[in-house]
């Protein structure tokens, strides 16, 4: 997947962090990439499948996030000298309604197991030889 084709644009996610220079671009898109990667999982879409434009500000936010927690990852919570951080176990806990909305109304909720077929032995038009 190329940078053109990305959801988050890259400089609106420098602005939002305001980073200034092009030192953290390797990281940035990765981040990207892969929170991408992610919320495409979460609404149930294929590679090929066309992201959802409307949820864009879900994969920014996401991407924000992460950049901040660098090197803090996995970090439930911190406190020192009166100042606490907290992490939610996702990411994506804060949008879940938002994505469950846009499932919804997209048709991805839907759970299956296959599909089954029934076949009834008693309907007429059998093929069996009569005597």
């Amino acid at each position: 997947m190329t940078e053109e084709n990305h959801v988050v644009d890259l400089n609106e996610l420098k602005t939002m962090l305001q980073l200034t220079s092009d030192k953290h671009n390797a990281l940035l898109n990765l981040i990207i990439k892969n929170t991408e990667q992610a919320l495409r999982f979460k609404l149930g879409l294929a590679q090929k499948d066309e992201f959802p434009s409307e949820l864009g500000f879900v994969s920014l936010e996401v991407c924000v996030r992460r950049y901040n927690r660098i090197s803090n990852e996995g970090m439930a919570s911190y406190s020192q000298e009166g100042q606490s951080i907290t992490f939610s176990s996702s990411d994506f806990d804060d949008f879940e309604s938002d994505i469950n909305t846009w499932r919804e109304q997209n048709g991805k909720n839907v759970k299956s197991l296959g599909k089954v077929h029934f076949i009834n032995p008693y309907r007429g038009g059998s093929r069996a030889v009569r005597p």
